[in-house]
């Protein structure tokens, strides 16, 4: 787990990567089964310390998991108006800088102001 553990301000962690599960998902489910799709459906280690990014179908709401050895980060984002800006790929999962995944939650289209940059890249 060397990297993953960085603390930053109030012991937040630094994740290794961000992933963007491209198929929307039932939000109701929590840490477990989203654990799970990571290691099912992307066939990544849930405790590699990356963080998976997740949406409800209409696109308003976001769920970040983010797991290691000690515990699991859990978090939902809402925007106040309008959607989050997301792939529309037939891939599974979306590879983002943090950059981009800042953007994603501010609810730009990180997508065009990424295009010049580096773009995303589909796994």
């Amino acid at each position: 787990m060397v990297g993953c553990a960085a603390a930053v301000g109030g012991g937040m962690l630094t994740p290794t990567g961000w992933y963007l599960a491209t198929a929307p998902i039932d939000l109701r489910c929590g840490a477990d089964r989203l654990l799970v799709c990571v290691q099912l459906l992307f066939g990544h280690d849930a405790l590699a310390c990356g963080a998976y990014v997740f949406r409800n179908r209409s696109s308003t709401r976001i769920k970040v998991l983010l797991a290691d050895a000690t515990g699991v980060w859990l978090c939902t984002r809402r925007l106040q108006s309008g959607r989050f800006v997301w792939p529309r790929a037939g891939e599974a999962l979306c590879t983002l800088s943090a950059a981009q995944f800042s953007w994603l939650c501010a609810g730009v289209d990180w997508q065009r102001l990424s295009a010049s940059n580096s773009p995303a890249k589909f796994v």
